[in-house]
């Protein structure tokens, strides 16, 4: 994939985001995660569900984000400069009013994908989502990965219109925005946000062969997000949930150093296209059925 403009915005051995979502076991939980986060902002839900089909077919769009993504981590310059303009195209179009009140939000609050505070807030969950993941079953980033994580997402944030200057400069900066979010008044789930938190934790589309899987990848995204999001959508947690998440994570991360790497690293890409067509034929069996 080598081009005239080198391998890529995150380079292979040296860029932390790239050592992050190089790890399959990020690719596979982030999306869900991320997710939920977003919708908790009713503007950013109602962009992220703007002129599309995310409440029909939420994995299919989860699937697009994830591969859309990876190109952004994972491509040359080229193919990210690509993607990373036909979404920018996309979110120009993005723009309206709430019909609804949501919360502080009242009826006719206006949204834009473009607005920077939008797009912080999406860049962060996607961050603190690939962080959770890594760090709680891979290992812990230290101090100078941490700070160099959030530098490499600064740089994803510029590639799809996000300013640093509209951004937390620094690791403990962006740590401190996620914090004051997550307790802020404004984060509201509605209805129909409620309603795609429940298909996305506990629906996600897989053939039989791999549903075995299903509960533990979405217990794992459940043990993931924090305790004021799962309040925020009305899923259920205690302690001895929050025990088996502890022995799952403390499992994953003893096997994972005995996991070959072709086994532990790569592309998720093969595990959306999956799901995707997992939940188009879902889909195509209840409109058979209607």
């Amino acid at each position: 994939m080598g081009d005239a403009r080198g391998e890529g915005y995150f380079p292979r051995g040296r860029s932390v985001l790239r050592r992050v979502h190089g790890a399959r076991i990020v690719g596979v939980l982030y999306g869900q995660r991320a997710l939920l986060l977003q919708a908790t902002h009713p503007l950013a839900f109602a962009g992220l569900i703007a002129n599309t089909s995310g409440l029909d077919a939420p994995f299919a769009r989860l699937a697009h984000t994830a591969t859309t993504m990876e190109a952004v981590f994972f491509g040359t310059r080229a193919e990210a400069d690509r993607e990373t303009a036909r979404v920018r195209a996309l979110h120009a179009r993005v723009q309206g009013e709430i019909d609804a009140g949501a919360g502080p939000h009242p009826a006719g609050s206006g949204y834009s994908a473009n607005a920077p505070e939008l797009l912080l807030w999406i860049l962060a969950c996607l961050a603190d989502s690939a962080q959770a993941a890594y760090e709680g079953f891979v290992r812990r980033l230290d101090e100078a990965e941490r700070e160099a994580f959030w530098d490499d997402y600064l740089t994803v944030g510029e590639l799809f219109g996000l300013p640093r200057s509209d951004a937390p400069r620094t690791y403990a900066a962006y740590r401190a925005y996620i914090r004051e979010r997550l307790s802020s008044d404004e984060l509201f789930v509605t209805d129909d946000a409620r309603e795609l938190g429940r298909r996305v934790a506990f629906e996600l589309p897989v053939p039989r062969g791999r549903e075995p899987a299903l509960a533990v990848i979405n217990f794992a995204v459940l043990g993931l997000l924090p305790s004021r999001v799962r309040e925020l959508y009305g899923l259920d947690w205690d302690r001895s949930r929050q025990l088996a998440f502890d022995a799952l994570r403390a499992g994953l991360r003893v096997g994972s150093r005995f996991t070959p790497a072709r086994l532990r690293r790569g592309s998720s890409a093969p595990d959306y296209e999956v799901v995707r067509r997992a939940e188009r034929d879902r889909l195509a069996a209840g409109s058979a059925r209607g």
